[in-house]
C-alpha cells in the first residue's frame, strides 16, 4: 500500500503526465521547509558562538585592567590627593630622563604613579626643564606640587656643580671652577686657611670636609660661599650622626676618609671597627700603626694599589700610616654621610686586620690574627695575577 493514500476507496486517476507532476510537486516542498529549518539552526549557532567569543574578550579585557594592569603599572593616572606627609630628600641624577625620574619619585612613594608625574611634567611643558640636585619633597605628594618643585630651579640661574665621592680636595676644586666659572686660585687660596672657613686649627687644609653630592650654586656666589655651603653641609651630617664637637668631628672625618678609600659601603662599619681596635690596642701586634696604603698613596699624592716597601718606611710622609702610629694627620678625601655614619658608629668585632681580595666586587677578608691576614693577601695577590693591570 502506498502510505500517501487512505484505506478508504477511490476512484482510480488516469495515469498521465498531469498526475506525474503533481507527484514530484511535493517531495521538494519538503526538502525546502527542512534545509530552512537548517539554516535557521546554523545560524542561531553561530550567533550563540559570536556572542559567546565576545564575552570571553570581554571578561578577559576585564581581567586584564583589573589584575594585569596594576601589576604592570599601566594605571597612569593615578595621583595623590596631596600634600603630602613627611620628608623626602629626593636627589635628581645628572641626565635622567622624565621616565627615569618619574619611577624613582614612585619608588620613594612621593608620587602614586609615573604616569600622573609624567602627565603632569608634560602640562608645564617641563621635561626638558629638569635641573640635577636634591630636593626637597614628601611622600604621597601630588604630582603636580612635586613638579612644581622640580621646576623651581629652572627659573633660578644657578650653576649646577655635582661632586662625586672619593675625590681628592684639588679635584673638588677643579670641578668647582669648571662649574661655576670662578678661578681655580680662589679656592686654593682659601684652603690655605682652615680655620677662617671654620675648621680647627689642626686641620691642615680643607681636605674631609668638601661633602659630595649634587650641588646648585646661584650664579653670584663667591668661592668662599661656596665653599662655606659645602662645609657646612658637612657639618650637618656629622651633627646627624650625633658628633658636634670640633676636634672629634675631625677624628670621625679622618676615619671615615680611610673607610671609604678602603672599601665599599658594604664593609664601612666592619672596617671602621678594626680601625678602632687598632688604635686603642697599642700593644697588639699592628703596634697602634694603622698601615693603610691608602694614607700612604695620599701623602705622596698618587691614586695606586702599589707601595713599596721603601715609601712604608718613609716616616716623613705624615700620611704614612706604616712607619706613624695613630691617625694621620688629616682626612684624605671627602667621605660620604654612608662613611661618616660607620666612622661614628664602628661595628664592635675582633678584627686587626683587612684586605679587599677582588677589586671588581669588593670583596673584603678580616682576620684577627696575622698569619690570617697573610693568607688572605695571597689571595689578593692570586686575584691580581689573574686580573692582569687592574692592581695597578
Amino acid at each position: 500500500m502506498n502510505p500517501i493514500f487512505t484505506d478508504e476507496p477511490a476512484e482510480q486517476a488516469p495515469e498521465g503526465p498531469a498526475n506525474v507532476i503533481e507527484h514530484f510537486e511535493q517531495t521538494p516542498a519538503h526538502s525546502r521547509r527542512a534545509a530552512r529549518t537548517s539554516r535557521k539552526v546554523r545560524r542561531r549557532r553561530r550567533s550563540l558562538i559570536f556572542i559567546l567569543i565576545v564575552a570571553a574578550f570581554v571578561v578577559a579585557g576585564y581581567f586584564a585592567v583589573q589584575v594585569i594592569s596594576p601589576m604592570l603599572n599601566f594605571n597612569t593616572t593615578k595621583d595623590f590627593p596631596g600634600p603630602g606627609q613627611g620628608e623626602v630628600n629626593y636627589t635628581l641624577p645628572n641626565g635622567a630622563s622624565a621616565r627615569i625620574v618619574a619611577a624613582d619619585l614612585v619608588k620613594q612613594n612621593v608620587v602614586a604613579s609615573e604616569g600622573a608625574f609624567v602627565d603632569a611634567l608634560n602640562a608645564a611643558n617641563g621635561a626638558s626643564l629638569l635641573l640635577p640636585g636634591v630636593y626637597p619633597l614628601k611622600q604621597e605628594m601630588k604630582a603636580a606640587d612635586v613638579v612644581t618643585v622640580l621646576l623651581a630651579a629652572s627659573k633660578q640661574k644657578v650653576h649646577y656643580a655635582p661632586i662625586q665621592q672619593n675625590l681628592r680636595q684639588s679635584e673638588v676644586f677643579a670641578a668647582l671652577a669648571t662649574a661655576t666659572g670662578l678661578p681655580l686660585s680662589d679656592f686654593t687660596t682659601l684652603a690655605k686657611t682652615p680655620t677662617a672657613l671654620g675648621l680647627p686649627a689642626k686641620a691642615p687644609s680643607l681636605e674631609g670636609y668638601l661633602s659630595p653630592g649634587q650641588y646648585q650654586f646661584a650664579v653670584d656666589m663667591t668661592a668662599k660661599q661656596v665653599l662655606t655651603e659645602m662645609i657646612q653641609k658637612t657639618k650637618d651630617e656629622l651633627t646627624q650622626a650625633g658628633v658636634t664637637d670640633p676636634e672629634e668631628q675631625f677624628r670621625v672625618l679622618t676615619i671615615a676618609s680611610i673607610v671609604e678609600a678602603e672599601g665599599n659601603e658594604a664593609n664601612y662599619a666592619k672596617i671602621s671597627g678594626a680601625i678602632e681596635n687598632r688604635l686603642k690596642n697599642t700593644t697588639a701586634v699592628t703596634g697602634g700603626r694603622l698601615e693603610s696604603d691608602a694614607t700612604v698613596a695620599y701623602g705622596l699624592g698618587v691614586k695606586t694599589y702599589n707601595i713599596t716597601n721603601t715609601q712604608k718606611l718613609d716616616k716623613s710622609n705624615k700620611y704614612n700610616t706604616f712607619a706613624n702610629p695613630g691617625l694621620p694627620i688629616g682626612p684624605i678625601g671627602s667621605p660620604t654621610n654612608a662613611a661618616i655614619q660607620a666612622a661614628a658608629h664602628p661595628e664592635a668585632n675582633d678584627y686587626y686586620f683587612w684586605v679587599t681580595v677582588n677589586l671588581d666586587n669588593g670583596e673584603t677578608l678580616y682576620a684577627t690574627t696575622l698569619a690570617q691576614h697573610e693568607a688572605n693577601v695571597k689571595k689578593y695577590q692570586a686575584w691580581c695575577q689573574a686580573n692582569t693591570g687592574k692592581c695597578q
